[in-house]
């Protein structure tokens, strides 16, 4: 039987055929969170899980070509949007480290993966630090208000589909709700 390649291309997500024009990257995508570590999956949520539909671990798949650069971890897409997460210890001596890698990300997606780029959201942050432990960065400190600058306070998970609160990223869980 013969398989119609239109059909097949159909079924891929964005994230996919991005990935498959990237040569930094190229055969490195992965259906659902499979490109997650195991001890990173647990910190990621959704109110639908089908709608987390592709994962890139992109620290791992640049390695190779940039080996001493501080690589961002993950790329992750929800509903055809795709979100960069970086795992990482959140204390004031990864301020700088965080942000450097968030920097490094950008350049990369600019002018490496253009493609993967262009499937960012437009109205809510792209770019999410979640804490592999607890979060020591104090709220009033210079460190807070730096990663409040660079969009990046961390939090110790995430939550699918973000709320409009993520834009300006929280360090808890998602907003309770109001009482009726």
């Amino acid at each position: 039987m013969k398989t119609n390649k239109a059909l097949i291309e159909i079924t891929k997500t964005p994230l996919e055929l991005a990935v498959e024009q990237t040569s930094d990257v190229v055969d490195c995508f992965c259906k659902g969170l499979k490109a997650v570590k195991k001890e990173h999956r647990s910190k990621i949520h959704a109110v639908d899980t089908r709608k987390l539909t592709g994962s890139l671990d992109i620290d791992t798949s640049t390695a190779v070509n940039y080996p001493n650069d501080n690589r961002w971890d993950y790329a992750i897409e929800h509903n055809g949007v795709t979100y960069f997460l970086e795992f990482h210890p959140a204390a004031t001596s990864n301020v700088s480290e965080i942000i450097g890698k968030k920097i490094w990300l950008k350049w990369w997606l600019k002018n490496k993966a253009p493609l993967i780029n262009a499937l960012k959201p437009t109205t809510q942050s792209a770019f999410h630090w979640i804490a592999t432990g607890s979060v020591k960065i104090l709220p009033n400190s210079k460190h807070h208000k730096q990663l409040a600058l660079a969009g990046l306070l961390p939090k110790e998970s995430i939550y699918f589909p973000l709320s409009q609160h993520e834009f300006a990223a929280s360090t808890s869980a998602p907003p309770k709700r109001k009482p009726s």
